[in-house]
Protein backbone atom coordinates (compact mmCIF):
# COMPACT_ATOMS: atom_id res chain seq x y z
CA UNK A 1 0.00 0.00 0.00
CA UNK A 2 1.85 3.31 -1.44
CA UNK A 3 1.61 6.46 0.85
CA UNK A 4 -1.05 8.25 -1.36
CA UNK A 5 -3.55 5.42 -0.48
CA UNK A 6 -2.53 5.57 3.06
CA UNK A 7 -2.69 9.25 3.42
CA UNK A 8 -6.32 8.44 1.29
CA UNK A 9 -7.56 6.12 4.16
CA UNK A 10 -6.29 8.25 6.94
CA UNK A 11 -8.51 11.38 5.88
CA UNK A 12 -11.56 8.92 5.31
CA UNK A 13 -10.54 8.13 8.28
CA UNK A 14 -10.80 10.87 10.26
CA UNK A 15 -14.20 11.95 8.47
CA UNK A 16 -15.71 8.42 9.12
CA UNK A 17 -14.53 8.93 12.57
CA UNK A 18 -16.16 12.68 13.00
CA UNK A 19 -19.64 11.33 11.43
CA UNK A 20 -19.93 8.48 14.37
CA UNK A 21 -18.99 11.07 16.87
CA UNK A 22 -21.69 12.91 15.59
CA UNK A 23 -24.00 9.79 16.06
CA UNK A 24 -22.50 9.09 19.49
CA UNK A 25 -23.05 12.55 20.58
CA UNK A 26 -26.73 12.07 20.39
CA UNK A 27 -26.66 9.53 22.30
CA UNK A 28 -24.58 10.59 24.59
CA UNK A 29 -26.82 13.82 25.08
CA UNK A 30 -30.47 11.89 24.86
CA UNK A 31 -29.40 9.10 27.09
CA UNK A 32 -26.80 9.53 29.25
CA UNK A 33 -26.93 12.91 30.57
CA UNK A 34 -30.45 12.99 32.07
CA UNK A 35 -28.80 10.34 34.77
CA UNK A 36 -25.71 11.86 34.92
CA UNK A 37 -27.70 14.65 36.11
CA UNK A 38 -29.15 12.71 38.60
CA UNK A 39 -26.38 11.34 39.85
CA UNK A 40 -25.06 15.36 40.57
CA UNK A 41 -27.96 15.40 41.87
CA UNK A 42 -27.49 12.76 44.51
CA UNK A 43 -23.74 14.24 45.00
CA UNK A 44 -24.94 17.36 46.22
CA UNK A 45 -26.82 16.29 48.14
CA UNK A 46 -24.56 14.42 49.97
CA UNK A 47 -21.53 17.22 50.19
CA UNK A 48 -20.85 18.36 53.59
CA UNK A 49 -19.78 21.69 51.46
CA UNK A 50 -20.48 23.92 48.13
CA UNK A 51 -17.76 24.24 45.99
CA UNK A 52 -17.85 26.91 43.13
CA UNK A 53 -18.60 25.15 39.57
CA UNK A 54 -15.65 26.56 37.26
CA UNK A 55 -17.68 25.46 34.04
CA UNK A 56 -21.48 25.27 34.50
CA UNK A 57 -22.84 22.28 33.89
CA UNK A 58 -25.09 24.00 30.82
CA UNK A 59 -22.03 24.27 29.08
CA UNK A 60 -20.55 21.05 30.23
CA UNK A 61 -23.65 18.83 28.71
CA UNK A 62 -23.66 21.29 25.28
CA UNK A 63 -20.84 22.56 24.37
CA UNK A 64 -18.14 20.29 26.56
CA UNK A 65 -19.39 17.41 25.75
CA UNK A 66 -19.88 17.84 21.88
CA UNK A 67 -15.98 19.08 21.71
CA UNK A 68 -14.73 16.31 23.73
CA UNK A 69 -16.64 13.64 21.56
CA UNK A 70 -16.27 14.82 18.01
CA UNK A 71 -12.43 15.76 18.90
CA UNK A 72 -12.28 11.81 20.66
CA UNK A 73 -14.38 10.47 17.20
CA UNK A 74 -11.35 12.57 14.64
CA UNK A 75 -8.53 11.16 16.81
CA UNK A 76 -9.80 7.49 17.05
CA UNK A 77 -10.80 7.53 13.33
CA UNK A 78 -7.14 8.39 12.60
CA UNK A 79 -6.18 5.96 14.36
CA UNK A 80 -8.20 3.48 13.33
CA UNK A 81 -7.59 3.59 10.18
CA UNK A 82 -4.01 3.25 10.33
CA UNK A 83 -4.69 0.60 12.18
CA UNK A 84 -6.56 -0.43 9.06
CA UNK A 85 -3.79 0.00 6.88
CA UNK A 86 -1.80 -2.44 8.48
CA UNK A 87 -4.74 -5.21 8.97
CA UNK A 88 -6.07 -5.42 5.28
CA UNK A 89 -4.88 -8.27 3.57
CA UNK A 90 -3.10 -9.52 6.91
CA UNK A 91 -6.35 -11.07 9.09
CA UNK A 92 -8.07 -12.78 5.89
CA UNK A 93 -9.26 -12.32 2.53
CA UNK A 94 -11.97 -10.28 3.47
CA UNK A 95 -13.44 -7.43 1.26
CA UNK A 96 -12.04 -3.64 2.24
CA UNK A 97 -15.83 -3.34 3.83
CA UNK A 98 -15.59 -6.49 5.72
CA UNK A 99 -12.39 -5.60 6.93
CA UNK A 100 -13.57 -2.50 8.39
CA UNK A 101 -16.08 -3.84 10.09
CA UNK A 102 -14.48 -6.82 11.25
CA UNK A 103 -12.02 -4.22 12.52
CA UNK A 104 -13.93 -2.06 14.72
CA UNK A 105 -15.83 -4.95 16.21
CA UNK A 106 -12.94 -6.62 16.94
CA UNK A 107 -11.57 -3.57 18.69
CA UNK A 108 -15.05 -2.51 20.45
CA UNK A 109 -14.53 -5.70 21.98
CA UNK A 110 -10.90 -5.44 22.90
CA UNK A 111 -10.53 -1.92 23.82
CA UNK A 112 -13.68 -1.10 25.03
CA UNK A 113 -15.86 -4.33 26.31
CA UNK A 114 -13.38 -6.18 27.91
CA UNK A 115 -12.12 -3.51 30.59
CA UNK A 116 -15.92 -2.15 30.66
CA UNK A 117 -17.07 -5.51 31.92
CA UNK A 118 -14.48 -5.89 34.75
CA UNK A 119 -14.47 -1.99 35.84
CA UNK A 120 -17.82 -0.24 34.47
CA UNK A 121 -18.08 3.07 33.90
CA UNK A 122 -18.95 5.20 37.22
CA UNK A 123 -21.05 8.42 37.08
CA UNK A 124 -20.48 11.00 39.47
CA UNK A 125 -20.46 10.11 43.11
CA UNK A 126 -19.54 6.44 42.86
CA UNK A 127 -16.17 6.29 43.29
CA UNK A 128 -13.61 7.75 46.08
CA UNK A 129 -11.64 10.23 45.01
CA UNK A 130 -8.33 8.99 46.82
CA UNK A 131 -7.84 5.94 44.88
CA UNK A 132 -8.49 7.29 41.32
CA UNK A 133 -4.86 6.81 40.18
CA UNK A 134 -5.50 2.73 41.10
CA UNK A 135 -8.42 2.52 39.51
CA UNK A 136 -7.25 4.35 36.23
CA UNK A 137 -3.86 2.30 36.14
CA UNK A 138 -6.50 -0.89 36.15
CA UNK A 139 -8.70 -0.05 33.59
CA UNK A 140 -5.61 0.80 31.45
CA UNK A 141 -4.02 -2.72 32.47
CA UNK A 142 -7.07 -4.49 31.08
CA UNK A 143 -7.23 -2.46 28.07
CA UNK A 144 -3.55 -3.50 27.21
CA UNK A 145 -4.77 -7.33 28.19
CA UNK A 146 -7.62 -6.93 26.22
CA UNK A 147 -5.80 -5.82 22.97
CA UNK A 148 -2.90 -8.13 23.45
CA UNK A 149 -4.86 -11.33 23.85
CA UNK A 150 -6.86 -10.49 20.79
CA UNK A 151 -3.78 -10.09 18.86
CA UNK A 152 -2.28 -13.24 20.48
CA UNK A 153 -6.06 -15.04 19.56
CA UNK A 154 -6.23 -13.95 16.10
CA UNK A 155 -2.35 -15.27 15.39
CA UNK A 156 -3.20 -18.77 16.78
CA UNK A 157 -6.04 -19.09 14.78
CA UNK A 158 -4.61 -18.07 11.62
CA UNK A 159 -1.85 -21.01 12.74
CA UNK A 160 -3.89 -23.75 13.25
CA UNK A 161 -5.82 -22.92 10.16
CA UNK A 162 -4.11 -25.50 8.13
CA UNK A 163 -4.55 -28.01 9.99
CA UNK A 164 -8.15 -27.33 11.64
CA UNK A 165 -9.54 -25.16 9.24
CA UNK A 166 -11.07 -21.98 9.37
CA UNK A 167 -14.00 -22.83 11.34
CA UNK A 168 -12.24 -24.96 14.46
CA UNK A 169 -9.32 -22.35 14.23
CA UNK A 170 -11.59 -20.11 15.24
CA UNK A 171 -13.61 -21.88 17.47
CA UNK A 172 -10.42 -22.61 19.15
CA UNK A 173 -9.13 -19.31 19.24
CA UNK A 174 -11.97 -17.49 20.75
CA UNK A 175 -12.27 -20.45 23.37
CA UNK A 176 -8.70 -19.20 24.27
CA UNK A 177 -9.45 -15.51 24.37
CA UNK A 178 -12.63 -15.95 26.15
CA UNK A 179 -10.19 -18.28 28.75
CA UNK A 180 -6.90 -15.75 29.05
CA UNK A 181 -9.77 -12.71 29.73
CA UNK A 182 -11.56 -14.59 32.65
CA UNK A 183 -8.18 -15.81 34.15
CA UNK A 184 -7.32 -11.76 34.29
CA UNK A 185 -11.00 -11.34 35.46
CA UNK A 186 -9.98 -13.72 38.61
CA UNK A 187 -6.15 -12.15 39.38
CA UNK A 188 -6.99 -8.68 39.23
CA UNK A 189 -8.49 -7.28 42.22
CA UNK A 190 -12.01 -5.80 42.41
CA UNK A 191 -13.53 -2.49 42.50
CA UNK A 192 -16.78 -1.61 44.82
CA UNK A 193 -17.13 1.86 45.75
CA UNK A 194 -20.63 1.84 45.02
CA UNK A 195 -22.22 4.01 48.07
CA UNK A 196 -24.87 1.65 49.67
CA UNK A 197 -27.40 4.76 48.78
CA UNK A 198 -26.83 5.18 45.19
CA UNK A 199 -30.01 4.86 43.12
CA UNK A 200 -29.59 1.36 41.15
CA UNK A 201 -31.93 1.56 38.47
CA UNK A 202 -29.24 5.37 37.75
CA UNK A 203 -26.24 3.08 37.62
CA UNK A 204 -27.43 0.54 35.34
CA UNK A 205 -28.74 3.14 32.98
CA UNK A 206 -25.88 5.23 33.33
CA UNK A 207 -23.41 2.49 32.46
CA UNK A 208 -25.71 1.18 29.91
CA UNK A 209 -25.42 4.76 28.14
CA UNK A 210 -21.74 4.83 28.46
CA UNK A 211 -22.25 1.50 26.44
CA UNK A 212 -24.27 2.44 24.14
CA UNK A 213 -22.04 5.56 23.06
CA UNK A 214 -19.08 3.50 22.18
CA UNK A 215 -21.21 1.06 20.51
CA UNK A 216 -22.76 3.48 17.92
CA UNK A 217 -18.97 5.28 18.02
CA UNK A 218 -17.23 2.14 16.56
CA UNK A 219 -20.24 0.72 14.72
CA UNK A 220 -20.93 3.88 13.13
CA UNK A 221 -17.24 4.12 12.16
CA UNK A 222 -16.84 0.80 10.79
CA UNK A 223 -19.92 0.99 8.48
CA UNK A 224 -18.55 4.76 7.08
CA UNK A 225 -15.28 4.04 6.99
CA UNK A 226 -15.94 1.14 5.16
CA UNK A 227 -18.07 1.99 2.50
CA UNK A 228 -15.65 4.67 1.93
CA UNK A 229 -12.39 2.44 2.18
CA UNK A 230 -14.46 0.33 -0.17
CA UNK A 231 -15.04 2.76 -2.88
CA UNK A 232 -11.40 3.91 -2.62
CA UNK A 233 -9.52 0.66 -2.84
CA UNK A 234 -12.35 -1.33 -5.51
CA UNK A 235 -14.18 1.20 -7.38
CA UNK A 236 -17.15 -0.19 -9.28
CA UNK A 237 -17.09 -0.37 -13.48
CA UNK A 238 -18.10 3.42 -13.27
CA UNK A 239 -15.90 4.84 -11.36
CA UNK A 240 -13.12 3.09 -12.92
CA UNK A 241 -14.67 3.85 -16.47
CA UNK A 242 -14.55 7.15 -16.41
CA UNK A 243 -10.68 7.72 -16.52
CA UNK A 244 -10.34 5.95 -19.77
CA UNK A 245 -13.62 8.10 -21.37
CA UNK A 246 -11.42 10.43 -20.97
CA UNK A 247 -8.29 9.31 -22.06
CA UNK A 248 -10.35 8.24 -25.13
CA UNK A 249 -11.93 11.45 -25.55
CA UNK A 250 -8.95 13.26 -26.53
CA UNK A 251 -7.95 10.57 -29.09
CA UNK A 252 -11.39 10.54 -30.93
CA UNK A 253 -11.31 14.28 -31.47
CA UNK A 254 -7.81 13.81 -32.91
CA UNK A 255 -9.04 10.80 -35.26
CA UNK A 256 -12.03 13.07 -36.49
CA UNK A 257 -11.55 14.47 -40.37
CA UNK A 258 -11.15 18.23 -40.61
Amino acid sequence: MNSTTVRNLLVRGMLAGLAAGVLALAVAYFLGEPDIDKAIGFEEAHAHGHEAELVSRGLQSTAGLATGVLVYGVAFGGIAALAYCFALGRVGRFSPRATALLLSGSALLAVYVVPFLKYPANPPAVGDPDTIGKRTTLYFLMMLLGVLLAIAATVLGKRLAPGLGTWWATVVAVAAFALAVGTAYAFLPAVDEVPADFPAAVLWRFRLSALAVQTTLWAGFGLLFGELAERLLNPGPETAAAPARSAAAPARSAAAPH
